[in-house]
């Protein structure tokens, strides 16, 4: 391994922005977990949320298979999770028109328009912050981003099929 050298403060730079990532994991966390509280939903019922929307964004065709994997929950608790949200009136159960027999997942506009309620305002003031960066800084800010998010979700993988194989 490289040798690490210190800053000012005591620390490698790299392990400070891991340290500020986590800060801000930290804040994002327990912001959605006050509109969990809120709006009657479990954490893993926001997280749900999130996947779903973000696989509508992609055009990803979002199943209860898929949203387990997503989340590493087994079929059940995933059944359990879908039937809640169902209940709920956030999220809508649709016959896939390519394969009959596949169940898609979507969230409802009334997910939408409350997820927008709350976390519009935290948006649009994140939004406003970037205003201040460039195009060559949001892109090394991208660049570092989906780094990070590469390297926690290979760990999270690596960490499952260790456990699986116990």
């Amino acid at each position: 391994m490289g040798e690490r050298s210190p800053t000012a403060e005591g620390q490698e730079p790299g392990l400070q922005l891991v340290h500020l990532l986590r800060a801000v994991t930290v804040e994002l966390d327990l912001f959605g977990g006050e509109f969990a509280a809120r709006n009657g939903l479990h954490p893993t019922d926001v997280r749900a949320l999130i996947s779903l929307l973000d696989a509508a964004r992609s055009g990803t065709r979002a199943t209860p298979g898929w949203l387990g994997a997503q989340l590493g929950l087994n079929s059940a608790a995933v059944t359990a999770l879908v039937d809640r949200l169902v209940r709920m009136g956030l999220v809508h159960r649709e016959r896939d028109t390519r394969d009959r027999r596949r169940v898609l997942l979507t969230v409802g506009d009334e997910a939408v328009a409350l997820g927008w309620s709350f976390f519009g305002p935290l948006i649009d003031e994140m939004v406003d912050a970037m205003r201040s960066f460039d195009e060559e800084d949001l892109a090394v800010v991208r660049r570092f981003l989906l780094a990070m998010r590469e390297v926690t979700a290979a760990g999270r993988r690596t960490r499952q099929k260790g456990h699986a194989e116990r």
